[in-house]
């Protein structure tokens, strides 16, 4: 897999480029050495060894927040080449990060095993995964969910289950930069319906 190419899409590339005249030359200040803006670096220190106490070292996704102990099953984490670490909920806020750190090269991409028993299902790398798309499985942060299995014949079991299409993380990772803006909208609206409900609630 051709990682520089796969996580430049024009879609994203295009969405990027597009930085109004209007933004103050401070907002999009560069890193030293790359093109990534300041606010966009992963906040936690340089790490190795990603895997080891992954939970507990990024606990919290970075782009909604959610837990990812309890989001285990769609978690994704990326280990960039300068050992910076994006520990993700989902391929949906995977993305999301791929798509604003395009100047730092992926050393590693991780998604979990759901064909695994193991009560916190443990991370593979994404190059090993069968990712089954769609189908009446639930998706998080998405309507149409990307599921990862360790084998093919998992992803296959789970298929003749509740449908979908087989693909590999590029078919995934293409399939949640389509879905992205609907998803958006859909998260979106979900958001502003709780805040109203608790400000209900609070009145």
């Amino acid at each position: 897999m051709q990682r520089r190419d796969l996580f430049k899409l024009p879609l994203v590339a295009a969405a990027l480029a597009a930085v109004p005249a209007s933004v103050p030359a401070q907002a999009v200040a560069r890193c030293e050495g790359e093109g990534t803006p300041n606010q966009f670096i992963p906040k936690t220190p340089k790490d190795a060894n990603p895997l080891e106490n992954e939970l507990q070292k990024y606990p919290k996704c970075p782009y909604c927040g959610m837990d990812r102990s309890q989001y285990h099953h769609a978690r994704h984490l990326v280990q960039y080449a300068d050992d910076l670490v994006d520990g993700t909920c989902s391929i949906h806020c995977l993305s999301i990060s791929l798509a604003i750190n395009l100047d730092r090269e992926p050393k590693a991409i991780y998604a979990p095993d759901n064909g695994s028993p193991d009560a916190i299902k443990p991370l593979i790398n994404v190059d090993q995964a069968t990712y089954l798309i769609g189908g009446g499985t639930p998706g998080v942060m998405t309507k149409r969910s990307k599921v990862s299995f360790g084998s093919q014949a998992s992803a296959q079991a789970a298929q003749a289950k509740t449908g979908g299409e087989l693909g590999n993380f590029a078919d995934a990772l293409t399939a949640s930069y389509a879905d992205l803006a609907q998803d958006t909208l859909m998260i979106r609206k979900k958001r502003e319906e709780r805040r109203r409900h608790m400000m209900k609630k609070a009145g």
